[in-house]
C-alpha cells in the first residue's frame, strides 16, 4: 500500500454556521463547556455544566468542532 501523503475529506455530522439546541456536558482543560452535537464533541467557551444553550458552529476539525452561544 502506497501513502501519497495527501489528507483525505472527512466527513462531520455538524457544518459551520449551524445553529443547534446544546446540553454543556462536562468543561475541559481550558475551561470551555463541551457539549454533544449529533454525537460530536463541541466545545463551547463561556459556559458551565448544566448550561442548556443555542449555539452556532464556529470551527469543524477532523475530531471536535467549536461554537460560540447564540444570543436571540
Amino acid at each position: 500500500m502506497e501513502y501519497s501523503g495527501e489528507r483525505r475529506g472527512f466527513s462531520s455530522p455538524i457544518n459551520v454556521g449551524e445553529t443547534y439546541d446544546a446540553k454543556i456536558e462536562d468543561v475541559g482543560r481550558e475551561g470551555d463547556g463541551i457539549a454533544r452535537v449529533e454525537g460530536f464533541v463541541c466545545f463551547v467557551p463561556n459556559t458551565k455544566k448544566g448550561d442548556e444553550v443555542k449555539i452556532r458552529v464556529t470551527k469543524v476539525s477532523r475530531r471536535v468542532a467549536f461554537a460560540e452561544v447564540v444570543t436571540e
